[in-house]
């Protein structure tokens, strides 16, 4: 694979967050710290993929997160005063601005996933789903680097403009 090939990858959102967050400031940094409930709209073409999703409690939803405009190597996160790679962060600004939120699914009506833990503004486009499967993804540790000296405060900790 070349050089050129890595940098031709394209991504089509699948549907449409509707959220009662308007901007980004003042929004739960991380699902986990959310009980806000939303909802996904998933275009007709992909409507066929739902089937069976209402057999789960939880979902992934991997987005684009279209508002922010920086794409800096190192930030300083919202959990903290000193700046990190974002590679070892979980910051909105990346360089491919990609979301990941776990949500608890409430209930489908049609091409609609109604859904709490949202940590997404309106308008967020959804570029794919994944069923949450704590066999497959829940992974016991003790070491999460700079996070162990912050992770308290996540409850009390909202997004600002930073990351925009």
């Amino acid at each position: 694979m070349t050089t050129t090939d890595l940098e031709t990858v394209t991504c089509r959102p699948i549907g449409t967050v509707f959220s009662n967050f308007k901007q980004v400031e003042g929004m739960p940094i991380q699902a986990a710290a959310s009980q806000d409930i939303a909802r996904l709209e998933v275009h007709a073409d992909f409507a066929p993929g739902l089937r069976d999703i209402e057999g789960f409690d939880y979902l992934i939803f991997i987005t684009h997160m279209h508002l922010c405009t920086r794409e800096p190597l190192e930030v300083t996160p919202f959990l903290d005063n000193a700046t990190h790679g974002v590679f070892a962060t979980r910051s909105p600004t990346r360089p491919n601005r990609l979301g990941l939120s776990i949500v608890r699914l409430l209930r489908v009506e049609g091409s609609v996933l109604h859904f709490s833990g949202n940590d997404m503004v309106d308008g967020t486009p959804v570029l794919d789903i994944k069923p949450y499967v704590p066999r497959f993804d829940v992974r016991e540790t003790e070491r999460i680097g700079w996070f162990t000296q912050r992770i308290e405060a996540l409850a009390s900790t909202l997004s600002d403009r930073r990351m925009t």
